[in-house]
């Protein structure tokens, strides 16, 4: 599907897991919408859809967003959302240890149950209440570090780094070809007769790192913004 001006459209299944009340419905709403509601959010039933369309400097992805209930009686469900995804963004609420708890045995699920090429991206939401925050700095890190993840502490109350999250994980393919590739050309430069093996699933660092500086717009080049309901 051409996005216009020759950018092709790419196509990524994301399926949101996590502890219930964490926000991952508002995150998502927060992102295809641009709005918040201070009214409590209905509890999900079994899983929610929504997509949305954005461009980046030389593609334009289209999300396709499977947000899945946090309630323990729907997780049996859960292979049945995440066959065949592209990404999964597994979130917990900063406030919250219980809900990090959780959300570590979710990356160990996904990790065992699905395909090895998938994203796994890990967000702290409710960052909007870092005074009240009651899950340690330095284990997040170390899982994330541990397990490659694409991390950003996230608000969808505010907006903080909602789509900064969304685009850092449809920009990390990239980031680890454009490596990958690097290391090839290092190799060949060096005089090395083969080509060395790297892990693709590069530190989850390099590619939430470099969107830091992005803010919170989609101008990255884009030419075409749209959401589709």
């Amino acid at each position: 599907m051409d996005g216009g001006s020759g950018c092709v459209t790419k196509k990524y299944k994301l399926v949101l897991f996590g502890d219930a009340a964490v926000g991952k419905t508002s995150l998502v709403l927060q992102f295809v919408k641009g709005n918040f509601s201070n009214e409590p959010q209905e509890a999900t039933i079994g899983v929610a859809f929504q997509s949305k369309i954005v461009c980046l400097q030389d593609s334009t992805v289209k999300f396709e967003i499977w947000d899945t209930a946090g309630s323990a009686r729907y997780q049996g469900l859960a292979p049945m959302y995440y066959r065949g995804a592209d990404a999964a963004l597994v979130v917990f609420d900063i406030t919250n240890e219980d809900s990090f708890t959780k959300a570590k045995t979710w990356i160990c699920t996904l990790q065992t149950q699905v395909k090895k090429s998938i994203i796994l991206a890990l967000a702290g939401n409710k960052s909007d209440l870092k005074y009240h925050k009651s899950v340690d700095r330095q284990k997040i890190q170390e899982f994330v570090e541990e397990n490659d993840l694409v991390f950003m502490e996230t608000s969808a109350k505010s907006g903080n780094n909602v789509t900064n999250m969304f685009l850092s994980i449809g920009k990390f393919p990239k980031l680890v070809e454009k490596e990958k590739k690097a290391l090839e050309d290092q190799a060949t430069s060096s005089g090395h007769n083969t080509t060395s093996t790297t892990n693709t699933s590069t530190s989850a660092a390099v590619a939430a790192d470099s969107l830091d500086n992005e803010g919170d717009d989609m101008s990255d080049g884009c030419c075409c913004c749209c959401v589709v309901l």
